[in-house]
Protein backbone atom coordinates (compact mmCIF):
# COMPACT_ATOMS: atom_id res chain seq x y z
CA UNK A 1 0.00 0.00 0.00
CA UNK A 2 1.12 3.34 -1.27
CA UNK A 3 1.19 5.24 2.79
CA UNK A 4 3.43 7.86 2.06
CA UNK A 5 1.68 11.65 1.87
CA UNK A 6 4.31 12.98 -0.83
CA UNK A 7 4.51 9.75 -2.52
CA UNK A 8 0.42 10.26 -3.34
CA UNK A 9 1.02 13.76 -4.17
CA UNK A 10 3.56 12.68 -6.81
CA UNK A 11 1.02 10.05 -8.13
CA UNK A 12 -1.90 11.97 -8.38
CA UNK A 13 0.08 14.02 -10.25
CA UNK A 14 2.13 12.48 -12.59
CA UNK A 15 -1.36 10.70 -13.70
CA UNK A 16 -2.76 14.87 -14.00
CA UNK A 17 0.23 15.31 -16.21
CA UNK A 18 -0.91 12.87 -18.24
CA UNK A 19 -4.27 13.70 -18.42
CA UNK A 20 -2.71 16.52 -19.69
CA UNK A 21 -0.99 15.46 -22.45
CA UNK A 22 -4.05 13.49 -23.65
CA UNK A 23 -6.44 16.52 -23.65
CA UNK A 24 -4.05 18.69 -25.49
CA UNK A 25 -2.73 16.26 -28.21
CA UNK A 26 -5.29 17.03 -30.92
CA UNK A 27 -5.02 20.49 -30.53
CA UNK A 28 -1.58 19.86 -31.46
CA UNK A 29 -2.42 17.87 -34.80
CA UNK A 30 -6.03 19.48 -35.69
CA UNK A 31 -5.09 21.34 -38.62
CA UNK A 32 -3.82 17.57 -40.40
CA UNK A 33 -6.69 16.47 -38.81
CA UNK A 34 -9.25 18.80 -40.20
CA UNK A 35 -7.64 17.98 -43.69
CA UNK A 36 -7.33 14.41 -43.40
CA UNK A 37 -10.96 14.11 -41.75
CA UNK A 38 -12.13 17.52 -44.56
CA UNK A 39 -13.82 18.56 -41.19
CA UNK A 40 -15.02 22.61 -40.93
CA UNK A 41 -13.81 25.00 -38.42
CA UNK A 42 -17.45 24.13 -36.73
CA UNK A 43 -17.05 20.11 -36.73
CA UNK A 44 -13.23 20.65 -35.74
CA UNK A 45 -14.62 22.83 -32.38
CA UNK A 46 -16.76 19.62 -31.79
CA UNK A 47 -14.23 17.35 -30.98
CA UNK A 48 -13.64 19.29 -28.00
CA UNK A 49 -17.44 19.63 -27.13
CA UNK A 50 -17.54 15.82 -27.50
CA UNK A 51 -14.39 15.16 -24.91
CA UNK A 52 -16.20 17.79 -22.41
CA UNK A 53 -19.75 16.21 -22.65
CA UNK A 54 -18.51 12.72 -21.48
CA UNK A 55 -16.52 14.42 -19.09
CA UNK A 56 -19.18 16.78 -17.35
CA UNK A 57 -22.44 14.60 -17.47
CA UNK A 58 -20.56 11.87 -15.55
CA UNK A 59 -18.80 13.98 -13.55
CA UNK A 60 -21.73 14.49 -10.62
CA UNK A 61 -21.91 10.84 -10.97
CA UNK A 62 -18.81 9.74 -9.80
CA UNK A 63 -18.77 12.61 -7.26
CA UNK A 64 -21.72 11.12 -5.87
CA UNK A 65 -20.47 8.07 -5.43
CA UNK A 66 -17.58 9.21 -4.18
CA UNK A 67 -18.93 10.70 -0.85
CA UNK A 68 -20.24 7.20 -0.01
CA UNK A 69 -17.26 4.91 -0.08
CA UNK A 70 -13.46 4.46 -1.41
CA UNK A 71 -12.20 6.56 -4.58
CA UNK A 72 -9.28 4.79 -5.52
CA UNK A 73 -11.29 2.63 -7.76
CA UNK A 74 -12.99 4.89 -9.98
CA UNK A 75 -9.58 6.81 -9.95
CA UNK A 76 -7.73 3.82 -11.18
CA UNK A 77 -10.83 2.74 -14.11
CA UNK A 78 -11.16 6.77 -15.19
CA UNK A 79 -7.17 6.71 -16.07
CA UNK A 80 -7.73 3.35 -17.87
CA UNK A 81 -10.93 4.01 -20.03
CA UNK A 82 -9.46 7.73 -21.09
CA UNK A 83 -5.96 6.47 -21.68
CA UNK A 84 -7.75 3.54 -23.90
CA UNK A 85 -9.88 6.17 -26.11
CA UNK A 86 -7.05 8.20 -26.37
CA UNK A 87 -5.05 5.82 -28.71
CA UNK A 88 -8.97 4.56 -30.20
CA UNK A 89 -8.55 8.65 -31.30
CA UNK A 90 -5.95 7.32 -33.75
CA UNK A 91 -8.18 5.13 -35.32
CA UNK A 92 -10.62 8.29 -36.44
CA UNK A 93 -12.45 8.02 -40.01
CA UNK A 94 -14.54 10.74 -39.77
CA UNK A 95 -16.20 13.07 -37.68
CA UNK A 96 -18.52 10.64 -35.88
CA UNK A 97 -15.90 8.45 -35.02
CA UNK A 98 -13.43 11.18 -33.61
CA UNK A 99 -16.47 12.70 -31.46
CA UNK A 100 -17.51 9.07 -29.81
CA UNK A 101 -13.22 8.34 -28.61
CA UNK A 102 -13.26 11.96 -27.54
CA UNK A 103 -16.53 11.60 -25.52
CA UNK A 104 -14.59 8.33 -23.68
CA UNK A 105 -11.47 10.49 -22.75
CA UNK A 106 -14.00 13.09 -21.04
CA UNK A 107 -15.64 9.77 -19.30
CA UNK A 108 -12.27 8.58 -18.26
CA UNK A 109 -10.82 11.94 -17.28
CA UNK A 110 -14.13 12.41 -15.21
CA UNK A 111 -13.53 10.06 -12.76
CA UNK A 112 -9.94 10.92 -12.13
CA UNK A 113 -10.29 14.53 -12.41
CA UNK A 114 -13.43 15.04 -9.31
CA UNK A 115 -11.75 12.80 -7.18
CA UNK A 116 -8.12 13.17 -6.96
CA UNK A 117 -8.08 16.59 -5.41
CA UNK A 118 -10.11 15.41 -2.79
CA UNK A 119 -7.92 12.76 -1.52
CA UNK A 120 -4.67 15.56 -2.08
CA UNK A 121 -7.14 17.38 0.50
CA UNK A 122 -7.43 14.73 2.85
CA UNK A 123 -4.11 13.86 3.27
CA UNK A 124 -2.83 17.86 3.36
CA UNK A 125 -2.39 19.73 6.46
CA UNK A 126 -4.61 23.17 6.67
CA UNK A 127 -1.50 25.63 6.27
CA UNK A 128 0.08 23.67 3.15
CA UNK A 129 -3.34 22.68 1.28
CA UNK A 130 -3.01 25.77 -1.58
CA UNK A 131 0.12 24.69 -2.02
CA UNK A 132 -0.28 20.98 -2.24
CA UNK A 133 -2.99 21.93 -4.75
CA UNK A 134 -0.68 24.02 -6.76
CA UNK A 135 1.74 21.16 -7.23
CA UNK A 136 -0.74 19.11 -8.14
CA UNK A 137 -2.43 21.79 -10.68
CA UNK A 138 1.02 22.39 -11.94
CA UNK A 139 0.36 19.72 -14.20
CA UNK A 140 -2.51 21.73 -16.26
CA UNK A 141 0.46 23.69 -18.23
CA UNK A 142 3.26 21.07 -18.01
CA UNK A 143 0.85 18.59 -19.42
CA UNK A 144 -0.66 20.62 -21.35
CA UNK A 145 2.41 21.93 -22.97
CA UNK A 146 4.01 18.63 -23.34
CA UNK A 147 0.74 17.83 -25.85
CA UNK A 148 1.27 20.92 -28.03
CA UNK A 149 5.43 19.72 -28.03
CA UNK A 150 4.78 15.64 -28.80
CA UNK A 151 1.81 16.08 -30.75
CA UNK A 152 3.94 18.81 -33.09
CA UNK A 153 6.61 16.61 -33.60
CA UNK A 154 5.18 13.44 -33.91
CA UNK A 155 2.89 14.89 -36.28
CA UNK A 156 5.44 16.27 -38.36
CA UNK A 157 7.37 12.72 -38.69
CA UNK A 158 5.02 10.26 -38.17
CA UNK A 159 1.33 11.56 -38.63
CA UNK A 160 -0.85 12.81 -36.15
CA UNK A 161 -2.31 9.30 -35.95
CA UNK A 162 0.45 8.42 -34.48
CA UNK A 163 0.76 10.80 -31.52
CA UNK A 164 -2.77 9.46 -30.34
CA UNK A 165 -1.39 6.10 -30.14
CA UNK A 166 1.46 7.26 -28.17
CA UNK A 167 -0.25 9.62 -25.64
CA UNK A 168 -2.94 6.73 -24.63
CA UNK A 169 -0.31 4.20 -24.05
CA UNK A 170 1.64 5.54 -20.19
CA UNK A 171 -1.72 6.53 -18.40
CA UNK A 172 -2.85 2.13 -19.05
CA UNK A 173 0.31 1.42 -18.00
CA UNK A 174 0.18 2.83 -14.36
CA UNK A 175 -3.51 2.91 -13.96
CA UNK A 176 -3.92 0.09 -11.71
CA UNK A 177 -1.03 1.96 -9.58
CA UNK A 178 -4.37 3.94 -7.65
CA UNK A 179 -5.35 0.49 -5.97
CA UNK A 180 -2.59 0.61 -3.80
CA UNK A 181 -3.47 4.06 -2.42
CA UNK A 182 -3.96 4.01 1.12
CA UNK A 183 -6.96 6.46 1.73
CA UNK A 184 -7.41 8.56 5.06
CA UNK A 185 -10.65 7.88 7.07
CA UNK A 186 -13.35 10.55 6.32
CA UNK A 187 -16.66 11.43 6.96
CA UNK A 188 -18.73 9.77 4.22
CA UNK A 189 -22.84 10.80 2.69
CA UNK A 190 -25.29 8.47 4.00
CA UNK A 191 -25.91 5.90 1.36
CA UNK A 192 -29.92 7.58 0.76
CA UNK A 193 -27.47 10.87 -0.22
CA UNK A 194 -29.24 12.34 -3.60
CA UNK A 195 -26.92 13.86 -6.19
CA UNK A 196 -29.72 16.22 -6.72
CA UNK A 197 -30.50 16.94 -3.59
CA UNK A 198 -26.48 17.62 -2.75
CA UNK A 199 -26.78 20.06 -5.93
CA UNK A 200 -29.29 21.86 -4.19
CA UNK A 201 -27.46 22.28 -1.41
CA UNK A 202 -24.42 23.50 -2.88
CA UNK A 203 -25.99 26.01 -5.05
CA UNK A 204 -27.54 27.65 -1.72
CA UNK A 205 -23.72 28.73 -0.99
CA UNK A 206 -23.57 31.85 -1.97
CA UNK A 207 -19.39 31.94 -2.24
CA UNK A 208 -19.31 28.51 -3.85
CA UNK A 209 -22.02 29.67 -6.71
CA UNK A 210 -19.99 32.98 -7.28
CA UNK A 211 -16.29 31.08 -7.44
CA UNK A 212 -18.56 28.48 -9.93
CA UNK A 213 -20.03 31.38 -12.23
CA UNK A 214 -16.12 33.55 -12.38
CA UNK A 215 -14.93 29.83 -13.02
CA UNK A 216 -17.33 29.49 -16.13
CA UNK A 217 -16.17 32.40 -17.64
CA UNK A 218 -12.62 31.53 -17.66
CA UNK A 219 -13.08 27.94 -18.73
CA UNK A 220 -15.46 28.91 -21.44
CA UNK A 221 -11.97 31.56 -22.43
CA UNK A 222 -9.31 29.27 -21.57
CA UNK A 223 -11.23 26.03 -23.75
CA UNK A 224 -10.91 28.41 -26.95
CA UNK A 225 -7.70 29.87 -26.80
CA UNK A 226 -5.72 26.76 -25.82
CA UNK A 227 -8.04 24.75 -28.41
CA UNK A 228 -7.63 27.48 -31.60
CA UNK A 229 -4.17 29.28 -30.76
CA UNK A 230 -1.54 26.95 -32.35
CA UNK A 231 -3.51 26.52 -35.88
CA UNK A 232 -4.58 30.48 -35.14
CA UNK A 233 -0.67 31.18 -35.35
CA UNK A 234 0.09 29.04 -38.16
CA UNK A 235 -2.27 30.70 -40.03
CA UNK A 236 -1.76 34.15 -38.81
CA UNK A 237 1.80 33.77 -39.21
CA UNK A 238 2.59 31.69 -42.11
CA UNK A 239 6.09 32.42 -43.65
CA UNK A 240 7.19 31.82 -39.80
CA UNK A 241 5.51 28.99 -37.95
CA UNK A 242 4.64 25.53 -39.33
CA UNK A 243 2.98 23.10 -36.75
CA UNK A 244 5.61 22.29 -35.32
CA UNK A 245 7.20 25.61 -34.55
CA UNK A 246 4.12 26.85 -33.30
CA UNK A 247 3.09 23.78 -31.06
CA UNK A 248 6.84 23.88 -29.67
CA UNK A 249 6.98 27.68 -28.92
CA UNK A 250 2.94 27.59 -27.50
CA UNK A 251 4.17 24.77 -25.44
CA UNK A 252 7.07 26.33 -24.09
CA UNK A 253 5.72 29.53 -23.02
CA UNK A 254 3.10 27.73 -21.27
CA UNK A 255 5.10 25.61 -19.73
CA UNK A 256 7.29 28.38 -18.61
CA UNK A 257 3.89 30.43 -17.09
CA UNK A 258 1.95 28.27 -16.22
CA UNK A 259 5.25 26.63 -13.82
CA UNK A 260 5.54 30.33 -12.48
CA UNK A 261 2.30 31.43 -12.07
CA UNK A 262 0.81 28.23 -10.49
CA UNK A 263 3.30 27.67 -7.73
CA UNK A 264 3.03 31.48 -7.30
CA UNK A 265 -1.20 31.44 -7.02
CA UNK A 266 -0.66 28.86 -4.33
CA UNK A 267 2.04 30.14 -2.46
CA UNK A 268 -0.53 33.67 -2.65
CA UNK A 269 -3.37 32.05 -2.10
CA UNK A 270 -1.16 30.67 1.50
CA UNK A 271 -0.16 34.45 2.15
CA UNK A 272 -3.28 35.66 2.16
CA UNK A 273 -5.01 33.55 4.64
CA UNK A 274 -2.19 35.14 7.36
CA UNK A 275 -3.86 35.97 10.11
CA UNK A 276 -7.28 34.37 9.35
CA UNK A 277 -7.92 31.37 11.97
CA UNK A 278 -10.91 28.81 11.47
CA UNK A 279 -11.36 26.87 14.67
CA UNK A 280 -11.28 23.28 14.01
CA UNK A 281 -14.80 21.38 13.72
CA UNK A 282 -16.10 24.86 12.30
CA UNK A 283 -19.24 24.96 9.70
CA UNK A 284 -18.33 26.00 6.75
CA UNK A 285 -20.24 29.06 6.98
CA UNK A 286 -17.99 30.62 9.65
CA UNK A 287 -17.35 33.90 9.32
CA UNK A 288 -13.64 33.37 9.38
CA UNK A 289 -13.50 30.99 6.39
CA UNK A 290 -15.89 33.27 4.59
CA UNK A 291 -13.29 35.97 4.98
CA UNK A 292 -10.18 33.64 4.05
CA UNK A 293 -12.60 32.58 0.50
CA UNK A 294 -13.12 35.95 -0.34
CA UNK A 295 -9.26 36.63 -0.03
CA UNK A 296 -8.63 33.67 -2.39
CA UNK A 297 -11.24 35.24 -4.63
CA UNK A 298 -9.33 38.10 -4.98
CA UNK A 299 -5.84 36.22 -5.75
CA UNK A 300 -8.30 35.07 -8.84
CA UNK A 301 -9.68 38.64 -9.71
CA UNK A 302 -6.21 40.68 -10.03
CA UNK A 303 -5.12 37.50 -12.32
CA UNK A 304 -7.64 37.62 -14.70
CA UNK A 305 -7.22 41.31 -14.20
CA UNK A 306 -3.62 41.00 -15.73
CA UNK A 307 -4.79 38.53 -18.55
CA UNK A 308 -7.97 40.08 -20.17
CA UNK A 309 -6.39 43.17 -21.56
CA UNK A 310 -3.26 41.62 -22.72
CA UNK A 311 -5.03 38.94 -24.16
CA UNK A 312 -6.27 41.30 -26.19
CA UNK A 313 -2.73 42.88 -27.16
CA UNK A 314 -1.52 39.49 -28.46
CA UNK A 315 -4.05 38.62 -31.24
CA UNK A 316 -2.75 42.46 -33.02
CA UNK A 317 1.03 41.49 -32.69
CA UNK A 318 2.67 41.33 -35.61
CA UNK A 319 5.56 38.93 -35.03
CA UNK A 320 5.41 35.68 -33.47
CA UNK A 321 7.98 37.14 -31.06
CA UNK A 322 5.53 39.81 -29.73
CA UNK A 323 2.48 37.56 -29.56
CA UNK A 324 4.39 35.30 -27.41
CA UNK A 325 6.30 37.56 -25.02
CA UNK A 326 2.52 39.35 -24.59
CA UNK A 327 0.69 35.90 -24.11
CA UNK A 328 3.52 34.62 -21.91
CA UNK A 329 2.15 37.38 -19.56
CA UNK A 330 -1.60 36.36 -20.17
CA UNK A 331 -0.77 33.10 -18.97
CA UNK A 332 0.83 34.09 -15.93
CA UNK A 333 -2.54 35.98 -15.19
CA UNK A 334 -4.51 33.07 -16.26
CA UNK A 335 -2.72 30.41 -13.83
CA UNK A 336 -2.34 32.17 -10.93
CA UNK A 337 -6.31 31.52 -10.35
CA UNK A 338 -5.62 27.72 -10.70
CA UNK A 339 -4.89 26.87 -7.15
CA UNK A 340 -7.13 29.08 -5.09
CA UNK A 341 -10.37 28.79 -7.19
CA UNK A 342 -10.22 24.42 -6.57
CA UNK A 343 -9.24 25.17 -3.15
CA UNK A 344 -12.38 27.29 -3.03
CA UNK A 345 -14.52 24.65 -4.36
CA UNK A 346 -13.42 22.41 -1.66
CA UNK A 347 -13.43 25.02 1.17
CA UNK A 348 -17.13 26.46 0.87
CA UNK A 349 -18.94 23.60 1.15
CA UNK A 350 -19.65 20.98 3.77
CA UNK A 351 -16.87 18.47 4.27
CA UNK A 352 -18.90 15.49 3.71
CA UNK A 353 -20.10 16.59 0.22
CA UNK A 354 -16.12 17.47 -1.34
CA UNK A 355 -16.16 15.44 -4.15
CA UNK A 356 -19.80 16.26 -5.19
CA UNK A 357 -18.93 19.93 -4.91
CA UNK A 358 -15.99 19.25 -7.14
CA UNK A 359 -18.38 17.63 -9.71
CA UNK A 360 -20.64 20.29 -9.72
CA UNK A 361 -17.83 22.83 -10.63
CA UNK A 362 -16.45 20.03 -12.93
CA UNK A 363 -20.09 19.70 -14.39
CA UNK A 364 -20.80 23.41 -14.74
CA UNK A 365 -17.86 24.96 -15.94
CA UNK A 366 -17.86 22.72 -18.74
CA UNK A 367 -21.71 22.81 -19.47
CA UNK A 368 -21.61 26.86 -19.30
CA UNK A 369 -18.07 27.36 -20.49
CA UNK A 370 -15.76 25.47 -22.89
CA UNK A 371 -18.11 22.80 -24.24
CA UNK A 372 -19.61 25.14 -26.35
CA UNK A 373 -16.65 28.02 -26.60
CA UNK A 374 -14.39 25.89 -29.35
CA UNK A 375 -17.30 25.71 -32.02
CA UNK A 376 -18.55 28.92 -31.41
CA UNK A 377 -14.97 30.14 -31.72
CA UNK A 378 -14.97 28.22 -34.91
CA UNK A 379 -18.53 29.35 -36.38
CA UNK A 380 -17.93 32.58 -35.33
CA UNK A 381 -14.08 32.55 -37.02
CA UNK A 382 -16.35 31.29 -40.30
CA UNK A 383 -19.06 33.94 -40.17
CA UNK A 384 -16.23 37.07 -39.94
CA UNK A 385 -14.30 34.98 -42.96
CA UNK A 386 -17.77 35.50 -45.03
CA UNK A 387 -18.16 39.06 -43.77
CA UNK A 388 -14.54 40.45 -44.09
CA UNK A 389 -12.54 39.35 -47.19
CA UNK A 390 -8.97 39.75 -45.23
CA UNK A 391 -8.99 36.00 -43.02
CA UNK A 392 -6.32 37.49 -40.85
CA UNK A 393 -8.37 40.50 -39.66
CA UNK A 394 -11.37 38.26 -39.59
CA UNK A 395 -9.64 35.50 -37.21
CA UNK A 396 -8.28 38.39 -35.26
CA UNK A 397 -12.01 39.95 -34.64
CA UNK A 398 -13.37 36.96 -33.97
CA UNK A 399 -10.88 36.05 -30.94
CA UNK A 400 -11.57 39.33 -29.34
CA UNK A 401 -14.38 37.30 -27.52
CA UNK A 402 -11.71 35.81 -25.38
CA UNK A 403 -10.16 38.75 -23.26
CA UNK A 404 -14.13 39.92 -22.81
CA UNK A 405 -14.73 36.67 -21.54
CA UNK A 406 -11.86 36.73 -18.73
CA UNK A 407 -12.57 40.15 -17.84
CA UNK A 408 -16.16 38.82 -16.95
CA UNK A 409 -14.50 36.54 -14.93
CA UNK A 410 -12.50 39.11 -13.03
CA UNK A 411 -15.62 40.58 -11.95
CA UNK A 412 -17.78 38.17 -10.83
CA UNK A 413 -14.47 36.76 -8.68
CA UNK A 414 -14.08 40.17 -7.34
CA UNK A 415 -14.87 39.98 -3.08
CA UNK A 416 -18.04 41.54 -1.83
CA UNK A 417 -17.51 42.58 1.75
CA UNK A 418 -21.22 41.20 2.45
CA UNK A 419 -20.33 37.96 2.25
CA UNK A 420 -17.27 37.89 4.54
CA UNK A 421 -19.75 39.76 6.70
Amino acid sequence: MIKNKTAILALLTALNFLNYIDRMVLAAVLAHVEKDLDLSKLEAGLSASAFLAGYFLTAPFFGSLADRGQRKGLIAGGVAVWSIATAATGFASGVGSLLLARAFVGVGEAAYATLAPTIIDDITPPERKNRALAIFYLAIPLGSAMGYMIGGTIDKHWGWRTAFFIAGGPGLVIAMTCLLIAEPARKLATAKAKILDSLKTLAAIPLYRRAVVGYIAWTAAVGAFSFWAPEFLINRFPTQLDSQSANFWFGLITVAAGTIATLAGGRWADRSQAGIVVPDGSPHDHKDNRRGINELLRVCSYGMILAAPLCAVAFFMPMPTGFFGVAFLVEIGLFLSTSPVNAIGLRAVPPELRASAMAAMIFAIHLFGDLWSPPLLGALRDGMEHVIANKVTATTIAMMALPITFALSAFWWWPRKREAA
